[in-house]
């Protein structure tokens, strides 16, 4: 049987996959986990109840999963702060900054809107480790938690989460961003608020795009999977950049005042460099994924600055940022993790800091971004494939190696199997596109020849 979480919570099609049903044991199960152990027994010595944030995305279907999952705790003895409509970061840092005991975001971030995701954030607002999301997992339909009279949970309106969220956000810049004309794309989602207030409040023209969700629009079109809007956007307004989040606001992707986008790994280069000048620059250590372009890797060096490489995934991210106690790190995708501010990717955050950037040192964001050459990426998927035993292939391991002694350092190869269907992802970077495609379609014809189902 797979495994109900998957790499950022339980996500599924809303009212069919995810039911309320499944909200609502999800929550019971969770009250259950996350509220044992000694925090559990300081709680009943104090004489108080667990207390959890719940928020959400603006999708449609999050106004009967926020229901059944605050129904779950509360039955279960937990006082619910029902937050509204807000980012993810946002959840994870009211969690952190009132003390909440855990907390849970429903949303399915870039996903179309008739999906949707129920995320659960630990006691500091940092997300679970595998060893307790199954063990949550493994709870379902056992006894759940089933206080009486005052032993009850209650659920209340966390009036000023939004304001609290935006203090917090302005307290973090360096600068003001007065001078700057940016242009935002919300998505259609959780930021349509936050982000726009921020960005003014910060001292920013701003000019606002995807900011009107009625449900269903979320990521339609709009967002950091969509960009073409945005760049739009920013060339007809004359706008010094733009800033493009996705539905629940933990990424950041930009364009450049000439339209062009300036992707994650380029946005972490801008603040690394940026950071590691001003001495704030943890060990002068980046924190990024396998997928990360090879320019980056050379830039970074370049300056001095370590680069560490996870699996992809910003839980990966996160676990290594915590383990070593770096500053920075975050995906090519925009997931961008700023350690001293945020406990996850934060897309607002990430685009504020990118925005300051520009205002203190006078540069454009594409002077600022030519601090690293991106080298051509491309990426195969090779589908109906055994890839269980992909590292076992003596054949394909030969044909990497052929491949990576072409490149010499000018590129590089990996591939990596999905951990959800029968497939092998091939990737190559080299220093031109044709390079790139030859080598890429070479390896995914052997991987496709020697892993045959």
């Amino acid at each position: 049987m797979p495994r109900l979480f998957g790499t950022d919570g339980v996500r599924g099609l809303a009212n069919r996959e995810l039911t309320a049903d499944l909200a609502l044991g999800l929550a019971q199960a969770a009250a259950a986990v996350l509220t044992q152990g000694r925090h559990a027994d300081e709680l009943r010595a104090a004489g108080r109840r667990p207390v959890a944030v719940v928020a959400r995305d603006p999708r449609v279907s999050g106004e009967f999963l926020t229901a059944a999952v605050s129904a779950g705790l509360a039955s279960s003895g937990v006082d619910v702060l029902d937050a509204g409509v807000i980012p993810t970061p946002a959840t994870a840092f009211l969690i952190d900054s009132i003390g909440a005991d855990f907390g849970v975001m429903i949303s399915a971030s870039h996903n179309p809107a008739p999906d949707n995701g129920i995320k659960f954030f630990s006691f500091g607002g940092t997300k679970l480790p595998d060893e307790v999301e199954d063990r949550i997992e493994s709870h379902l339909g056992r006894q759940k938690l089933a206080p009486t009279g005052d032993g009850v949970g209650r659920i209340r309106r966390f009036a000023d989460a939004e304001d609290r969220y935006v203090v917090h956000l302005l307290g973090t810049l360096p600068n003001r961003l007065e001078g700057l004309k940016v242009v935002l794309d919300c998505a259609h989602g959780a930021a349509a608020g936050v982000s726009p207030e921020t960005f003014r409040d910060a001292g920013a023209e701003v000019i606002v795009i995807g900011a009107d969700p009625d449900g269903m629009n979320i990521n339609d079109g709009v967002g950091s999977t969509h960009l073409e809007p945005l760049q739009r956007a920013v060339l007809e307004h004359g706008a010094d950049l733009g800033i493009a989040h996705d539905g629940d606001a933990d990424r950041c992707l930009a364009v450049d005042a000439e339209g062009r986008v300036v992707d994650g790994d380029r946005i972490m280069a801008i603040l690394a460099v940026s950071m590691h000048e001003r001495g704030m620059l943890t060990d002068d250590t980046l924190v990024v994924t396998v997928m990360s372009n090879l320019g980056l890797r050379r830039a970074m060096a370049e300056r001095g600055i370590r680069v560490v490489e996870t699996r992809v995934g910003d839980r990966y991210v996160l676990e290594a940022l915590a383990e070593g106690g770096f500053a920075l790190g975050g995906e090519q995708s925009g997931h961008v993790i700023m350690t001293e501010f945020a406990t996850t990717g934060d897309g607002v955050l990430t685009g504020l800091h990118l925005a300051a950037e520009v205002a203190r040192t006078g540069r454009t964001l594409a002077e600022l971004a030519s601090v690293m050459t991106v080298y051509p990426q491309v990426l195969v998927n090779v589908r109906d494939v055994d890839h269980h035993g992909l590292d076992d292939d003596a054949g394909i391991a030969d044909a990497v190696r052929e491949v990576e002694a072409e490149l010499g350092d000018t590129g590089r190869v990996l591939l990596r199997p999905s951990g959800t269907e029968p497939m092998v992802r091939v990737m190559v970077e080299a220093s031109e596109q044709d390079a790139a495609d030859a080598h890429a379609a070479r390896l995914a014809e052997v991987v496709r020849t020697r892993l045959a189902r």
